[in-house]
């Protein structure tokens, strides 16, 4: 007599399939949306508050800027930033983006001589090669940083402008340049916001 294999060809209710799809599906979204980013920001908040809450700058008790985020500086007795493209103004943090110009673009090649004249004409008397970071944008158009170059190109526009001793504004260049991290990481840079806020500082007193 020829054995019969019991067979279940019988497809599952849509029932039986919800019910774990359902499931899986609340428990990632527990996992994933809610138990994940609060773990991540308690840690980020615990160890690394300043850095977790946009690494704002305070001055009087006020946000006053972030060490991320570069702004727009224009008078003599400042530090000048790089260049921004971002629309529909200078270092608009919510439109990240450069200008797209490649190196043999005449428009790229008539900002860069508009900018090196308008540094000329802040400084007369300046006949150094100018930094290329004082002529060119970054790929976000929000860099805060600039060289130390650039910085001590302006140091001495900077001093005359605010009648200051030439040695006290080149050592608080150097008091707020960044060295490359572990000393490999990186490049040394000045961070802009914080370097004219120390000056400001420094004329009040």
């Amino acid at each position: 007599m020829p054995i019969r294999i019991p067979r279940d060809d019988a497809p599952a209710s849509p029932g039986g399939l919800l019910r774990p799809a359902l499931t899986l599906f609340i428990v990632l979204s527990l996992v994933t949306g809610l138990l994940y980013p609060l773990a991540v920001t308690g840690v980020a908040q615990t160890a690394f508050p300043h850095q977790a809450n946009g690494s704002l700058i305070t001055q009087g008790g006020k946000a006053v800027g972030s060490e991320l985020i570069g702004q727009s500086f224009t008078e003599p007795g400042h530090f000048w930033g790089r260049p921004s493209a971002t629309a529909p103004m200078p270092y608009n943090a919510a439109a990240s983006g450069g200008s797209n110009l490649g190196p043999t673009n005449p428009a790229l090649a008539e900002a860069v001589k508009a900018r090196t004249e308008a540094l000329r004409a802040a400084d007369p008397g300046n006949t150094r090669p100018v930094p290329v970071d004082l002529v060119t944008a970054s790929a976000s158009g929000l860099d805060p940083h600039i060289s130390p170059a650039a910085a001590s190109y302006q140091a001495e526009r900077v001093a005359r402008a605010r009648r200051l001793p030439m040695a006290q504004v080149q050592a608080l260049v150097l008091q707020h340049t960044d060295t490359p991290w572990l000393g490999l990481l990186g490049e040394p840079r000045v961070n802009v916001l914080a370097l004219n806020l120390a000056l400001d500082t420094l004329s009040k007193q």
